[in-house]
């Protein structure tokens, strides 16, 4: 799993500090209109509204407004640079776009090629998610208990423009990938700190019988 923090100069959203991918810019009001302070802004603004939950993503208030956040955010072109949008031969690709300076959320946009893949898993935290460009392949789950090992259940296209949300837990197990020969491009949100995207987002599952999904 690659990751690419190369580049994160500080800038600032209209509500608070966050990290932004590109050039090395000073904070200032045209940071405040680009499509990602504008995610981040309606990020804030779901958590502010949820204060009095132990755990916002368990409202539906919260997960209603992720997906709503996530569509208004994959239909602007202008979210991405192209650095933003170049993959790795080795694997897919993530970039870390922005992080939250609470600890409560991290953007990444993960750019896959063609036959490149996630391993099945879990989420150790809430996780929404919408397909940016081109088209990927996603197989659902069942977790096992018993046998402690997850089924596939049923493999779906995910094209442009479909967003998902899923709470935290082996409730929602999923494999990613690319099966195309073009490639996609997926915008991602986790309930974590920006320095813990790569360690604290992934449960790894073992799949009983797994197809192949690509």
């Amino acid at each position: 799993m690659n990751q690419d923090l190369s580049s994160i100069p500080a800038a600032r959203s209209s509500a608070h500090a966050a990290q932004f991918a590109g050039a090395n810019e000073t904070p200032s009001h045209a940071h405040r209109s680009t499509p990602l302070a504008h995610l981040c802004d309606a990020l804030d603004a779901m958590f502010e509204a949820c204060v009095k939950f132990p755990e916002p993503s368990d409202s539906t208030f919260f997960a209603r407004s992720m997906r709503i956040a996530l569509t208004e955010a994959a239909a602007n072109p202008e979210l991405l640079t192209p650095a933003q949008r170049e993959g790795s031969a080795e694997n897919y690709r993530r970039h870390l776009l922005a992080a939250d300076p609470h600890g409560r959320y991290a953007i990444a946009a993960l750019v896959w090629l063609p036959r490149q893949a996630s391993p099945v898993h879990a989420h150790h935290t809430w996780c929404g998610y919408a397909v940016l460009d081109g088209t990927l392949s996603e197989t659902v789950f069942e977790w096992n208990g018993a046998q402690h090992c997850a089924s596939a259940t049923r493999t779906q296209a995910r094209n442009t423009g479909a967003v998902s949300f899923v709470r935290g837990g082996r409730g929602g197990i999923h494999q990613l990938g690319n099966c195309s020969d073009a490639p996609a491009v997926s915008l991602h949100i986790y309930g974590v700190a920006g320095a813990q995207i790569a360690t604290h987002v992934n449960d790894i599952v073992r799949a009983a019988n797994a197809p192949a999904l690509c």
